[in-house]
């Protein structure tokens, strides 16, 4: 009798299990809206060219001020410390002050930073309906905890003041970075991202006027490429030195992207390409 009860309670618990993650796809189709689509374990120390993009790529940074929350919000929340992050929140003294004095080069006039960092952001890219990074994962599980942060934070802000409902993003998509050649690749490919904005078929039929996109480059605010070649714009934001070691400095990052505009194509990417 025990034997059959025992075997009657190992199948009720089965189908429980079952019929809760039934459920649970039911209430909530994006349960694991910011884990990475790919089931690809993601490692410490290693890194990763991150894709996460607007539900229906909509536009999600409508004005200057969406971008300075979305590239404040990649510091801010690469942090395990919750307690030091309402901290922080509760001893500035406006919103939007605090927000442009993080990500600008006045910084250092600022305290120590004491984050507990999941992760490096060691680039990005902020588009209007998309956001690139290159990040090295530092703790366990960090990349998605980051993300699932940046994501709902920023979801937050956007919903309120634009008077929204619902998910902002979709899941967020994962490349391993494993060779300096996709290293090379991805530090192009990120930063070359806007290029779009002035010359929109440049991915199909290559770049008509190379001069006009570099000078563009150089003067897009809402990217790393600017602190990489030494026009200082969102310092505290990224870890460089690695990359500036391997791309040979603020001079070795300027020439590996203007020599891609003037001679590659979007080919050349290969498999580092999230789009």
């Amino acid at each position: 009798m025990m034997l059959i009860s025992g075997f009657l309670f190992f199948i009720f618990s089965l189908n429980h299990k079952k019929v809760y993650n039934e459920i649970k796809n039911v209430v909530s189709p994006t349960y694991n809206k910011f884990m990475p689509r790919q089931l690809t374990k993601l490692v410490n120390d290693e890194i990763y060219h991150i894709v996460i993009r607007a539900v229906g790529d909509s536009m999600i940074f409508k004005n200057e001020d969406d971008y300075y929350r979305g590239i404040f919000c990649i510091y801010e929340f690469n942090n395990t410390d919750s307690v030091q992050i309402w901290r922080r929140r509760r001893d500035r003294i406006t919103e939007k002050k605090f927000e442009k004095s993080v990500v600008s080069p006045t910084y250092n006039k600022l305290p120590v930073d004491k984050r507990d960092k999941m992760v490096e952001v060691l680039a990005f890219c902020f588009m209007s309906n998309h956001i690139h990074l290159l990040v090295k994962q530092l703790k366990e599980g960090g990349i998605s905890r980051f993300m699932k942060k940046v994501g709902g934070g920023y979801a937050n802000y956007f919903n309120k003041k634009y008077d929204r409902k619902g998910h902002l993003f979709n899941q967020f998509r994962a490349i391993h970075i494993k060779t300096d050649e996709q290293l090379w690749n991805v530090f192009v490919y990120i930063h070359a991202n806007p290029i779009s904005i002035i010359e929109s078929g440049w991915k199909e039929n290559g770049i008509k006027n190379p001069e006009k996109v570099t000078g563009f480059l150089e003067n897009y605010k809402w990217s790393s490429y600017r602190d990489y070649i030494g026009k200082e714009n969102f310092k505290s934001v990224t870890q460089r030195d690695f990359i500036l070691d391997v791309l040979g400095k603020e001079v070795g990052c300027r020439q590996v992207l203007e020599d891609w505009i003037k001679y590659r194509k979007i080919k050349d990417f290969g498999d580092i390409v999230l789009e």
